[in-house]
């Protein structure tokens, strides 16, 4: 069952700016940030510079009775193909595997992948996919909803 939808918004390293600025321009609380720093160490890549950990992973804020989530991009390859106008994503979670698998095909269906549906540390199944009208949605498994 698809359990929520909601925007996510992409910043290219100004992201702990953008959550103060949304949380005083739309009165928003902030649930949590997270940044990179605070992911699991993984030894197979390179160190993390300072600035890199100090980017938001995910921030959630509550809007009203709406959800607003915020990111920056990762320092590099990422970083670089970032462009105005596509910062603005939609998030959708699901609380089955098999349901994920099913929207994220359809979602596929004469689009592109951006990221292969695969387990993550906050996800049993996540992946990025942008359809034929060019609208990029991030597909989300949460088991516990």
């Amino acid at each position: 069952m698809i359990v929520n939808i909601y925007p996510y918004l992409t910043m290219n390293g100004n992201g702990q700016e953008a959550i103060k600025f949304y949380e005083n321009a739309l009165d928003a609380t902030v649930l949590s940030v997270q940044t990179f720093g605070d992911m699991p160490n993984n030894p197979e890549s390179a160190p993390m510079t300072e600035e890199a950990k100090n980017r938001v992973l995910n921030a959630h804020l509550k809007v009203g009775d709406t959800d607003l989530m915020i990111s920056d991009t990762f320092p590099g390859p990422h970083e670089e193909s970032y462009q105005l106008g596509s910062q603005v994503t939609i998030a959708i979670t699901i609380n089955s595997v098999e349901k994920s698998k099913k929207v994220f095909a359809k979602l596929l269906e004469g689009g592109k992948e951006v990221m292969p549906l695969q387990e993550t540390f906050w996800s049993p199944l996540y992946g990025q996919v942008t359809d034929k009208f060019e609208v990029t949605w991030q597909v989300s498994t949460n088991l516990h909803i």
